[in-house]
């Protein structure tokens, strides 16, 4: 088998693990364990599903990701990234549409790393990156205003304008024992950890609400008041009815599910990497994290993916293996059997303040800064990728934000390509190719082309050549600085010859060696033009044509 698509967790089992790593790892998922209980259930009432989905979730997706991933430290689960996208599937088609969307988008993400299209994601953007995530952080501290504040809306639109609108028309109904509740948690959370490392501040205050709130009996939501108690068992995995209308109406979301996640999970493991001096498998990953969602979806969990809040947090408390992942996955399923009917008690206000703590950290606001302050190109990209997120959808954000980065890119490639042109008449001139001394005959035009030659440029490069107020005899086209040809680039080389064989000029065309060569027979080059006027160095070009002239 290709070690590319081996699991990591089976090459260290192979290898063999001490018993002082195995140690660190069991501690260290225990922590990270209870760290992604009141994420799971917070991103998951927060994406519009019931709290146990997004236990579940973290459970199935940790075993998974972690034993059959390609990284040694990566936690998986549920992430505030997915909460916009999961939050508009579930308003639109209910749950069942997003089992579906969930089930479909894990064969999509097992199919990109199949294909080795990870390192392929791993060239998305920064700007657009920084721009969903940004936006998807305003989202999300938008949708904690409710809870934060004790509003009581029975049900909060979707949209971001029309969120708010809602928002401003119920400020009447502000509960101050929410509010007070939200501010302390968001203030333990943060401040609690650095005082004691090892023990995670939002447990700490949900601990402490939730004694509070049953003990005096506070007038706030909790889980139970707005979804009942909370269901402490795994049920049987159940395989979602999908038919054609069903892939046709879903695809859109699924393929945002699987980009998002893909795109999320290996910058996860590209940051352990730099943390533990490892090397993660990319491809791997990839397979592993699509099974996750499939298996999710299966026992009607939501989307998940690497998380590099957690995953963090397990390489700062020592582990060094996925054994540690398996560990959070279990302590979780261990809470889940042991204390699931408890977890109703938990003020709403609480989540609200975690959320609110994970939407700070989310908005990268530092790196948001720097980038307006940088190239005009990487505004746009930002900027257009952050207000499609926050006023339209996550899925349109992604769509628009990578074709606007294709057109970007090109546009920047073009400009990379340089065309010089060089005659018997300027031979004399301060400017030669390299400082060469080429013996350029009486009526003969060399153009070098410098870049790659594909469809972004090849009409700059076609109109360059073809517009030139020389009348030569014949000129030569010097490609041997030209990386790359697409198809257009092959049109445009034909319709340059053809163009000139109307005005009885002949065309040679120098610096082709012999892969370049295959490739201009594929593309039927040379039944525009004679074999021997394709050559591979210059000097054969300028004989040919003084042959010619």
């Amino acid at each position: 088998m290709n070690k590319e698509f081996v699991p990591k967790l089976f090459s260290l089992l192979k290898e063999g693990i001490s018993k002082e790593t195995l140690t660190k790892d069991i501690l260290s998922g225990l922590i990270v364990g209870i760290v992604a209980l009141p994420l799971a259930i917070a991103f998951a009432i927060a994406s519009g599903v019931s709290p146990e989905k997004g236990i579940l979730t973290a459970i199935i997706a940790g075993i998974v990701i972690s034993t059959f991933g390609g990284s040694r430290v990566q936690i998986g689960g549920p992430t505030g990234a997915f909460i916009v996208i999961v939050y508009g599937i579930v308003q639109e088609y209910g749950t069942d549409g997003l089992t579906i969307a969930t089930f479909m988008a894990g064969f999509i993400i097992i199919g990109f790393g199949l294909a080795r299209l990870g390192n392929l994601l791993k060239y998305i953007p920064y700007s657009l990156i920084v721009g969903f995530t940004s936006g998807i952080a305003l989202v999300i501290f938008s949708s904690q205003i409710n809870d934060f504040f004790g509003l009581h809306i029975a049900k909060v639109p979707a949209n971001f304008i029309d969120k708010w609108v809602v928002y401003f028309n119920n400020f009447y109904k502000i509960n101050w024992y929410a509010i007070g509740i939200a501010v302390v948690t968001i203030f333990i959370t943060i401040y609690f950890q650095k005082l004691f490392k090892k023990i995670p501040g939002s447990i700490i205050a949900i601990l402490l609400s939730t004694i509070v709130v049953v003990i005096f009996d506070i007038p706030v939501d909790t889980i139970e008041s707005n979804f009942g108690t909370i269901s402490n068992k795994l049920g049987l995995p159940h395989i979602p009815n999908v038919n054609f209308e069903t892939i046709q109406a879903l695809i859109q979301p699924a393929f945002a599910i699987a980009i998002l996640g893909s795109i999320e999970s290996l910058l996860s493991a590209v940051v352990s990497d730099s943390m533990i001096g490892g090397k993660h498998r990319t491809n791997m990953e990839l397979v592993a994290q699509g099974g996750a969602n499939i298996m999710s979806s299966l026992f009607g969990g939501i989307p998940a993916t690497g998380a590099i809040a957690r995953t963090a947090t397990n390489v700062k408390n020592g582990g060094r293996t996925p054994i540690a992942g398996i560990v959070h996955a279990l302590v979780l399923l261990a809470i889940m059997l042991l204390f699931g009917p408890y977890a109703k008690l938990i003020p709403m206000s609480c989540l609200a303040g975690v959320l609110m703590v994970v939407a700070y950290h989310m908005s990268e606001w530092k790196q948001f800064r720097s980038i307006l302050k940088g190239n005009r190109m990487d505004i746009i990209i930002l900027l257009t990728t952050f207000f499609l997120t926050v006023v339209f959808d996550l899925v349109i954000a992604i769509e628009i934000g990578i074709v606007l980065s294709s057109f970007m890119f090109m546009k920047r490639m073009s400009k990379s390509m340089d065309i010089q042109g060089f005659s018997s008449e300027n031979r004399k001139s301060e400017h030669l190719f390299d400082d060469e001394l080429l013996d350029l005959p009486e009526g003969v035009t060399l153009y070098e082309i410098n870049g790659p030659l594909f469809f972004g440029a090849a009409r700059q490069f076609q109109e360059t050549i073809t517009n030139t107020h020389l009348q030569p005899k014949v000129i030569i086209i010097r490609m041997r600085y030209v990386p790359l040809i697409d198809a257009t680039g092959y049109q445009s080389i034909k319709e340059i010859i053809k163009t000139y064989k109307a005005r009885k000029i002949k065309v040679i065309i120098s610096g082709i060696g012999k892969d370049l060569r295959k490739d201009f027979e594929k593309n039927e080059v040379f039944s525009f033009i004679e074999n021997d006027f394709v050559v591979e160095e210059i000097h054969s070009a300028i004989k040919i044509a003084k042959e010619n002239n």
